[in-house]
């Protein structure tokens, strides 16, 4: 892995040059040096005062003997760029954020050090009678060196989140790919591949299709809700919600995060049973799309079951209708969608004709003169109880296409 090269130069022209014999003195003194710099450490930055490990504290010690040694080998060459010590604080830096910690404290730890390294080697120097400029030039070269070993430690950091950031949603895609799959699921591997996402696993869920956007900006995509598992790569783009019956789950919030996007939020099931939410979410966004269901907003499947499973089976449903709603083909084009809506009123209100005429917002006699057009038409088939199901069914259906068809929203009477 390349490490990006320090950005300080220590070629260029500086203050005056520190006295080459000045580095074996120091050098002598390194260890004595980080045990006291490791110590201020961790009396000063509270995120590494916590006991550590064998393995935790041998890595700190290495660090601190490692910046001190790019310091002091500058001055003994100050054409020296501390590749391979800038090479180890770019790995630092790794394990810093792969560990979970802020670079903040990374950052105030190097500060923290460099400070308290450069008194004490400072104090050597004064006590070798050294030249003031001397003793300046030595100050500088000390913070240069916190400088480029913090930078280094900087760029190791950030690599680290950004792969960590990616291989979390790779791990993720996985999951949820694992369980919207068509394929029978095993807990142990849904409990393997959740421990790698950092996902909770929840006892049930549901899964919301998305309508598509362009995304051609951040701000079109949609806000996950907490906890969720979302592939906006899928078409439709979908997201698995967790414990979707919390409160207030699907509440404005979720709508509003969603950023105009139409959506269809599937039932809840148990996690085993994803696809099915899946299933009929994509189902349910379809019918939006064609007007069926109201084409904006969030619609609950919960909401629009019969509507659903109507429309389960389109061309049996198609069959359905061509078979019990011939009658009508014999009207006028005018007249059939008045008869078909007369009739659909009749049989949910229980053939009271009151009901009927106050549902349609029409006169009473007007009702009962289009039950007689009917009456002609379907004969006793009108009080044929298996009949009545039928024709409720193929006419309700014909309704929503109807309206649909308009590009009106329909509200749910189900």
């Amino acid at each position: 892995m390349a490490v990006p090269a320090p950005h300080g130069d220590l070629t260029g022209p500086g203050p005056a040059p520190v006295p080459p014999e000045l580095a074996k003195l120091l050098r002598d003194q390194l260890e004595l040096v980080a045990d006291e710099v490791q110590e201020e450490v961790g009396r000063q930055v509270p995120e590494y005062a916590r006991p550590a490990d064998g393995t935790y504290r041998e890595n700190l010690r290495a660090g601190v003997v490692q910046a001190l040694t790019l310091f002091v080998d500058h001055i003994a060459d100050p054409r020296g760029r501390g590749d391979a010590i800038a090479a180890t604080y770019y790995e630092l830096g790794r394990g810093e954020a792969l560990e979970g910690r802020s670079l903040d404290a990374l950052q105030s730890a190097l500060r923290v050090g460099g400070l308290h390294a450069w008194r004490l080697m400072g104090r050597t120097a004064e006590e070798l009678g050294l030249d003031s400029t001397v003793v300046a030039a030595l100050g500088e070269l000390a913070f240069r060196t916190v400088h480029e070993v913090a930078e280094a430690a900087a760029a190791g950091y950030a690599e680290a989140r950004l792969r960590s950031t990616d291989e979390l949603e790779r791990r993720r895609k996985r999951l949820l790919d694992l369980l919207l799959g068509d394929g029978p699921v095993s807990p142990e591997a849904v409990h393997d591949l959740a421990h790698g996402a950092r996902w909770s696993v929840p006892r049930q869920i549901a899964v919301v299709a998305l309508a598509a956007g362009p995304e051609r900006r951040e701000e079109d995509r949609p806000l996950a809700a907490a906890g969720a598992l979302v592939d906006m790569a899928c078409r439709p783009p979908r997201m698995l919600v967790p414990d979707p019956d919390g409160s207030g789950r699907f509440g404005r919030a979720f709508t509003l995060a969603l950023r105009g996007r139409p959506a269809a939020i599937g039932p809840t099931v148990p996690l085993t049973e994803a696809p099915r939410s899946l299933r009929w979410a994509t189902r349910a966004l379809g019918l939006m799309g064609r007007g069926i269901l109201p084409r904006q907003g969030v619609v609950r499947c919960d909401d629009h079951l019969a509507t659903l499973l109507l429309h389960g089976d389109e061309p049996l449903l198609a069959q359905l209708q061509a078979r019990v709603l011939t009658p009508l083909d014999s009207v006028s084009a005018g007249q059939r969608p008045r008869l078909a809506e007369t009739l659909l009123a009749w049989l949910l209100s229980g053939s009271n004709v009151p009901d009927v005429a106050a549902r349609l917002h029409v006169h009473p006699q007007t009702v009962r003169y289009r039950l007689r057009q009917l009456e002609k038409l379907f004969g006793e088939a009108l009080h044929e109880p298996e009949t009545r199901l039928d024709l409720v069914l193929a006419l309700r259906a014909e309704a929503l296409r109807e309206q649909g068809t308009e590009g009106r929203s329909i509200p749910s009477r189900e």
